[in-house]
Parts: structure tokens; C-alpha cells; sequence
């Protein structure tokens, strides 16, 4: 079953990863030209975008990560970062409920 979780958690981080980083590409918050609330809703937008590229690549690179023996885990800002262990059924959840809405959308759109 941890394998399973692992896959899937995975698998919705690379989805969770690709479409974060496509809307954050095309986030303009310092585009001329915008009013305050127009600008704070852009960068509102750009900093969701970030944190959930952040969270897609964590989701993709935590398995290898267990497996890198060279890794450091003594100490440091890493451990609290990119912890190694397995994936929660609350982790798999949120990530793949995030996949699933981009998908959905995708396919509404055409």
C-alpha cells in the first residue's frame, strides 16, 4: 500500500508541478498599468502558484531522495524541508485533489 501511496503521490505532484509552473509564467503582477487591487490579486495569485510548484517538486523528489544514501540528515533547514519519509493518506489526498481539479479543468476546456 506505501508503495502505491508513494506512486500516486508522485504521479499528482508531477501534474500538481507541470500546471503550477505554466500559470506561474504567465502571472504578470508587475505588468504595467494595474490598479492595487489588481496587482495584489496577481501577486496573491503568483505566491499560490509558487507554493504549489514548491509542493508539486517536493512531492516528486522526496522518493528519490530516500534513496540517496549521500544525503545529509543530521542538521539543517533540509530535515524540515524534505523529510524522508512516506507519504501520508492525508498527503496523497490533498496533492491528488489538486491534480484531479487541474485535470478537470483541462478537459473542460478542450
Amino acid at each position: 500500500m506505501t508503495a502505491w501511496l508513494q506512486f500516486i503521490h508522485a504521479l499528482a505532484g508531477l501534474v500538481v508541478l507541470a500546471e503550477a509552473l505554466n500559470k506561474l509564467e504567465r502571472t504578470t503582477p508587475c505588468r504595467p498599468g494595474l490598479g492595487a487591487r489588481e496587482r495584489t490579486t496577481e501577486w496573491l495569485k503568483a505566491i499560490a502558484w509558487l507554493l504549489l510548484a514548491l509542493g508539486g517538486g517536493g512531492a516528486l523528489a522526496s522518493p528519490l531522495l530516500q534513496h540517496l544514501s549521500a544525503a545529509p540528515r543530521t542538521a539543517g533547514v533540509l530535515v524540515v524541508l524534505m523529510p524522508l519519509q512516506a507519504p501520508t493518506l492525508q498527503d496523497v489526498c490533498i496533492v491528488l485533489g489538486f491534480a484531479v481539479l487541474i485535470v478537470r479543468t483541462r478537459v473542460k476546456e478542450g
